[in-house]
């Protein structure tokens, strides 16, 4: 089951209205953001509440999940004792995120320890339990580890939810560089407003591969705590169409507060359109806008998840090819995925053309073609240009033409170009396979 919608907030006690005590107002954006934030989640009243946190038991090779049935926590070391909580924890999910853990031998699990609720953990769940005072929780703090590793992470919590069909929401919890004014309390440094300038962008296209493309160096000299919080997030969330929305952004205290929300988006087809060019383009644009390879849709017939076949998916602009690559033979498990495979390649690995880029992506028509099996024949007259295509051969070269295709009127003509894609003379000697097509347009 995906999760029911993630959000990446930040977590400056200061909001708290029982800790900023009227200095809360230098914030009040950020505060009208967490109350959507809070609106949001209680409409989808989630059985559990994953937190991301990194102010909880923090590790340099491990990552520490909630360990026991409850924890408590309270805003006393910022003068407010009297906002406290006590959680209940979600043990069966830490169960499965454990036990996977185990299996693919990752570091992360349960310590026997008592922990108290951080403020990483307390802030959001502040503003959340004014809406929706009961759910579960589940608190998962950061490491020392690679980001690489935080994403892995986050891919095990996403199969532990599935394997326990649980009704999630993901709540990441960072701050963004505490390094943007002079008088704030950690001064400034260019690298903050290189950082945040940069993250704000990640973030909000929801562009999630990005995060793995910042340096350490950067990281560090811009005192970021969120960012490995947020690529836990985007393992969680892997493959998944999302809509991203950005709720606001401020850096009056001089570090920087950032607030999204991210929900599934529904993966529907233009209406009267052929499904295997709504996946194609589905697959074209998640991948040239984000970077996802996208996983077959659920609504798709039982005919692209169950039959295999070679797929060609051609692309044009403004009537003029822009690429076109496929399998003569299926390479994948179901026709969706060849359509996948086949898209992704068609709009950046066409070498005769550049990859496809964002700003032309209003502008293509595509085409995908479904192949029969090819037929062996031995003489030309069994080819018909506008119904069969043709599969030419010569000791490792072959070439092939897709039936119907505008100028090719003659089999001579077909055959001549099938060779000259293949580098085989026009007079080699070469095998012949004919094949039909469905043509979805």
């Amino acid at each position: 089951m995906p999760i029911l919608a993630s959000f990446a907030v930040p977590h400056p006690p200061l909001i708290v209205k029982e800790v900023g005590k009227g200095e809360e107002e230098r914030v009040s954006l950020t505060i009208e953001s967490y109350q959507k934030v809070a609106d949001q989640i209680a409409e989808l009243k989630p059985e559990t509440i994953i937190i991301t946190s990194p102010h909880t038991l923090c590790f340099t090779d491990y990552f520490y999940i909630s360990s026991h049935s409850i924890m408590k926590g309270s805003f006393e070391r910022f003068g407010a004792k009297e906002v406290s909580f006590e959680e209940e924890i979600d043990l069966e999910l830490v169960e499965e995120i454990e036990k996977l853990s185990k299996e693919k031998n990752f570091p992360a699990g349960r310590v026997d320890k008592e922990v108290e609720l951080d403020h990483g953990t307390m802030v959001p769940l502040y503003f959340i339990r004014k809406k929706l005072p009961k759910c579960k929780i589940v608190v998962i703090g950061l490491s020392g580890l690679s980001l690489n590793k935080h994403k892995e992470l986050g891919r095990i919590i996403k199969e532990a939810i599935n394997h326990t069909n649980r009704n999630v929401v993901f709540v990441a919890s960072g701050d963004l560089s505490h390094k943007l004014q002079e008088y704030g309390p950690y001064g400034y440094a260019k690298e903050g407003t290189i950082y945040e300038d940069r993250i704000l962008e990640t973030m909000t296209k929801g562009n999630f591969n990005e995060l793995l493309d910042y340096s350490d160096e950067l990281l560090y000299k811009a005192s970021e705590c969120g960012h490995p919080s947020f690529t836990i997030l985007s393992g969680a969330i892997e493959n998944e169409l999302i809509e991203a929305t950005f709720l606001s952004h401020e850096d009056t205290t001089g570090v920087g507060y950032g607030l999204w929300t991210y929900y599934p988006k529904e993966e529907k087809k233009e209406e009267g359109e052929d499904e295997y060019v709504s996946l194609a383009k589905e697959t074209i644009e998640e991948y040239i806008r984000f970077g996802n390879v996208i996983n077959p849709p659920e609504y798709s017939s039982k005919e692209l998840l169950e039959n295999r076949s070679g797929v060609f998916v051609s692309i044009h602009k403004f009537g003029q090819l822009r690429g076109c690559i496929g399998t003569f033979l299926p390479m994948e498990s179901c026709i969706a995925k060849e359509i996948i495979a086949n898209a992704i390649a068609a709009s950046t690995r066409d070498p005769r053309f550049s990859p496809i880029e964002v700003d032309e992506l209003k502008d293509l028509e595509i085409n995908v073609d479904v192949l029969t099996t090819p037929e062996n024949i031995n003489s030309t007259d069994l080819l018909d240009p506008k119904k069969y295509g043709v599969i030419v051969s010569k000791d490792t070269r072959r070439g092939l033409l897709l039936p119907d295709l505008e100028g090719v009127n003659t089999v001579e003509d077909q055959i001549l170009i099938a060779k000259r894609k293949a580098g085989i003379l026009p007079n080699e000697e070469v095998s012949l396979q004919r094949f039909e097509v469905i043509r979805h347009k």
